[in-house]
């Protein structure tokens, strides 16, 4: 089979999926590498037969990474981690990985790399998933100074642990956080009806809370696919967002429109919710660590220090039009279309 062999590493994840069905394709042969390959089943079918093959692989391992990019002419690393579990801490799957990664690509003349990270990477971050998602970076340029960094913002699609995940709690909760809110309110003097007196009125979150940028996982995508071609986004970082901003609770809203449902819209403040991430760091699936509410004290927009979209001769799409699509699973039965077969 013609075409490239382009290595994805984490190719089964979220981001990962898109990135292999859209090299794909284009008639690219991918190899995809995860820690469980059965997992992966579900990539195979997105091309022609023998087209996606699957390779078990730890990052950690360096032998195992100079096996999966053995023979590639593209490499893109996607691996990532939300919140840490047993040995897979984010010092050993973000830094450790993406440094064996590079280092494999370079010795195996691999032409091009692309390093998948995350907006508001910063060593000096409070938060650790920031501090390894910037180390992983310094360790990949430095490996392979040739290499394309990509930050994205929280990225939306069907697959997605954000929307999808505030729109399953709504399915069930009366109310729906919203996080980066400050613990005290804030207050203005109204004038009363009919009163040259003025009393105070209290907001909870003014701000709205955190805000965000987030970016439709198709367009992260296209942006990973056109810096591999692209020798001029060699070395370089790109910050991945949105066309608007949202704050926290615009997105809230933004989901309870698209399910069609009505939930009362409370501020967190993150104190409060540091507490509650203690408590749910001990159930399985983590859906907040304390790692996280540091990560919420910073807004996650562009610096407008580095490249973008337009520097890739991309146009992101508004999450809007992305949104409808997925979130219809969320709505009540009685708001879903229902579709009647003619008689």
């Amino acid at each position: 089979m013609a075409g490239r062999l382009v290595t994805v590493f984490g190719g089964n994840g979220f981001v990962g999926r898109h990135i292999v069905q859209k090299l794909a394709q284009q008639g690219d042969r991918v190899r995809v590498v995860c820690r469980d390959p059965e997992s992966a089943m579900f990539l195979k079918p997105l091309g022609d037969p023998g087209q996606i093959v699957l390779m078990k692989a730890n990052v950690a391992n360096k032998a195992e990474v100079e096996r999966a990019v053995k023979g590639a002419d593209q490499v893109v690393n996607c691996v990532g981690l939300l919140a840490p579990f047993g040995r897979n801490t984010f010092a050993r799957a973000h830094v450790e990985g993406a440094g064996n990664i590079a280092e494999a690509a370079k010795a195996a003349g691999v032409k091009a790399l692309v390093q998948v990270s995350a907006l508001g990477s910063n060593p000096d971050s409070p938060s650790l998933y920031a501090q390894t998602k910037a180390q992983a970076e310094a360790a990949v340029l430095n490996a392979f100074p040739e290499a394309v960094i990509l930050r994205p913002s929280v990225i939306i699609g069907p697959e997605d642990g954000f929307m999808n995940l505030f729109a399953a709690i709504a399915r069930w909760s009366p109310v729906l956080p919203i996080f980066g809110c400050s613990l005290l309110p804030t207050y203005t003097m109204e004038p009363g009806n009919d009163t040259a007196w003025r009393f105070p009125t209290f907001e909870f979150c003014a701000s709205g809370g955190t805000r965000f940028q987030p970016v439709y996982v198709g367009d992260v995508a296209d942006a990973a696919l056109t810096a591999l071609k692209s020798t001029q986004a060699h070395g370089k970082v790109f910050e991945l967002a949105g066309p608007n901003t949202y704050t926290f609770r615009d997105l809230m809203e933004l989901m309870l429109k698209h399910t069609g449902r009505k939930r009362l819209i409370v501020p967190f403040p993150l104190p409060l919710a540091t507490i509650a991430a203690f408590f749910m760091e001990f159930l399985p699936s983590k859906p907040l660590t304390r790692d996280q509410v540091k990560l919420l004290k910073i807004d996650n927009v562009v610096s407008g220090e580095n490249p973008t979209f337009k520097d890739l001769g991309l146009s992101p799409q508004g999450i809007e039009s992305v949104l409808p699509g997925y979130l219809h699973n969320f709505k009540p039965p009685s708001g879903r279309r229902v579709r009647i077969r003619a008689a």
